[in-house]
């Protein structure tokens, strides 16, 4: 019995010592899979809301195609009459890294506010739209502020901003709406500007502008004053875990293309089929064994 003992012993040990040099069951485990957020053509995959028109609509013609690039546009307005639109992608991620380029491009419309020229934003973590009250200006979420330069003076982009919530950066509570001290360059309009976001869920989120990061926050909930949320449906102190991405529209024309996502949650298992090294967040149901 005693050297059954040992044999069983030294088998599963074999075992376990073999099991950890095969071959993971994805051979391409190590693959990046970005997906592209834009086809080039149309709007698909994205879905307009605009102050004071139901989600869906595309009041005349804010979001469109141009040569294609992504553009918000404002050549059918005769001034922007307070419009601010935000343009939502039809998923909601928790783990994730967001890239693409913009550049802002002609004059601000009539009518737009000051702090509104050459002014746009990634929307992250934001409330599901369909949540977002008929006039309610922005939605929920943490805006990763994108800016051009009028050409007098620096105006560095990567700022933060925060409609409806606050953040925690070097272990703070921050409640101020924007934090424009960041270590971003100005870029003047025209000019391709490379942009990524990498957001760990409420962990940590970095803000990265031509490959240096400018901002970097974490522990985001939901707080502070916004017209138009519906507090009832989010409580102050919650913590703000996944959501949407929106780009804006707040009175000045801009383009945006490459824009690609990358889902850092999916199947950690090692053994299943679509096993990936890079997730950060494991989602049991994701994995595939056969």
């Amino acid at each position: 019995m005693k050297n059954t003992g040992k044999i069983i012993l030294g088998l599963s040990f074999l075992f376990l010592l073999l099991a950890s040099c095969s071959p993971k069951t994805n051979p391409n485990a190590d693959k990046e899979e970005w997906v592209s957020m834009f086809n080039g053509k149309d709007l698909e995959g994205w879905t307009p809301k605009i102050r004071g028109f139901v989600y869906g609509e595309n009041h005349k013609n804010t979001f469109k195609v141009t040569n294609g690039n992504l553009r918000v546009s404002y050549q059918e307005y005769d001034s922007f009459d307070s419009k601010f639109g935000h343009l939502f992608y039809k998923t909601k991620f928790s783990h994730y890294r967001l890239k693409a380029q913009y550049r802002m491009v002609g004059e601000q419309v009539k009518g737009g506010p000051g702090w509104a020229f050459a002014n746009n934003g990634f929307m992250l973590h934001c409330q599901d739209p369909k949540t977002m009250s008929l006039n309610q200006d922005f939605p929920m979420s943490m805006e990763f502020q994108l800016l051009a330069g009028s050409g007098e003076g620096e105006r560095p982009t990567g700022n933060l901003c925060t409609p409806g919530c606050h953040v925690h950066i070097d272990g703070k509570l921050v409640e101020a709406h924007c934090m424009p001290d960041t270590k971003g360059a100005t870029y003047l309009r025209e000019k391709w500007v490379n942009v990524e976001a990498v957001v760990m869920g409420d962990s940590i989120v970095h803000q990265i502008v031509e490959g240096d990061t400018v901002m970097t926050f974490n522990k985001p909930i939901i707080g502070g004053d916004l017209d138009g949320l519906n507090k009832e449906l989010f409580k102050d102190g919650t913590p703000m875990t996944e959501g949407y991405i929106a780009i804006q529209g707040e009175s000045h024309d801009t383009e945006f293309r490459n824009m690609e996502i990358l889902d850092l949650c999916g199947c950690k298992d090692e053994k299943a089929k679509n096993y990936k090294s890079y997730y950060t967040k494991h989602d049991q149901e994701e994995c595939v064994y056969n």
